[in-house]
């Protein structure tokens, strides 16, 4: 059996209100909800069709946790969003007014723009030159 990356945990402050960032502002799907007790939920998003690794959205408990909110990677773009249509989906967040930190690029390997989440974790929108 080989191996393979599933999740990827994002500390929010509030699960509803990540929930509706990233179906409503990114078109993320919310593909499990689960209760595991009173203050604990398993919550995993994905954009639409995307096969392999999703978000686990894991609710800050401690205040160590809770400074990690927005900043999981000491200001570094933190994860990485590939499209097949940057022009599309650049527009979309332009109209579904997501924060760009960082306009347009052309770079050795594609369409890049760097946005921000509602929590300001950094992000790469990528169109790869790469086939």
């Amino acid at each position: 059996m080989g191996l393979k990356l599933a999740h990827i945990t994002l500390v929010v402050a509030d699960y509803d209100e990540a929930i509706d960032f990233y179906t409503r502002k990114l078109g993320f799907v919310l593909l499990e909800d689960t209760p595991l007790s009173e203050t604990k939920r398993w919550v995993v998003l994905a954009p639409p069709g995307a096969p392999g690794c999703a978000l686990l959205l894991g609710k800050a408990n401690t205040d160590e946790q809770r400074a990690r909110i927005g900043n999981q990677t000491g200001g570094r773009v933190f994860l990485f969003l590939h499209t097949d249509d940057f022009d599309r989906d650049y527009q979309n967040l332009l109209r579904r007014e997501v924060t760009i930190v960082r306009p347009p690029a052309l770079e050795p390997y594609g369409k890049v723009t760097v946005f921000a989440d509602l929590y300001g974790n950094l992000w790469d929108l990528i169109e790869s030159n790469k086939t």
